[in-house]
C-alpha cells in the first residue's frame, strides 16, 4: 500500500491488484461520522473532502478490514476487504458486475 499518494493500491492473495483513488475512498467511508447509522443518510459533503486528500497511515484490522488516517483528520473508517474487493474499479471487475 503505497501512503501519502493519490492512488491506494491493494494487491490481493490471487494476484489481482485494485487501484483506489485516495479520494474515492475517504468518499466511501460508511463510519458514523459520514453515513446516518439509523437511515443511512450521507453526512459527509463531497465538497468538504479536498481533491488531494492522501492516506497518511493504514492499519490491518485483523483478517477483514483496515483503517485509514486521513490528511484531512478524519480516522474513524473501516474499510472491509470483501467489499473493497467487490467494489474494484478496474474494467475487468465493473464488467463482471455488470
Amino acid at each position: 500500500v503505497g501512503l501519502l499518494r493519490t492512488t491506494i493500491t491493494l494487491k490481493w492473495s490471487d494476484g489481482h491488484e485494485t487501484r483506489y483513488r485516495a479520494r474515492d475512498l475517504r468518499l466511501a467511508c460508511r463510519c458514523a461520522g459520514c453515513i446516518e447509522e439509523t437511515s443511512g443518510r450521507p453526512l459527509l459533503e463531497p465538497s468538504a473532502i479536498p481533491e488531494n486528500v492522501r492516506a497518511k497511515g493504514i492499519a490491518l484490522l485483523g483478517n477483514y478490514a483496515m483503517s485509514i488516517e486521513w490528511s484531512d483528520g478524519h480516522t474513524t473508517g473501516i474499510y472491509n476487504f470483501r467489499d473493497l474487493r467487490g467494489n474494484c474499479p478496474c474494467d475487468a471487475c465493473a464488467a463482471a458486475r455488470a
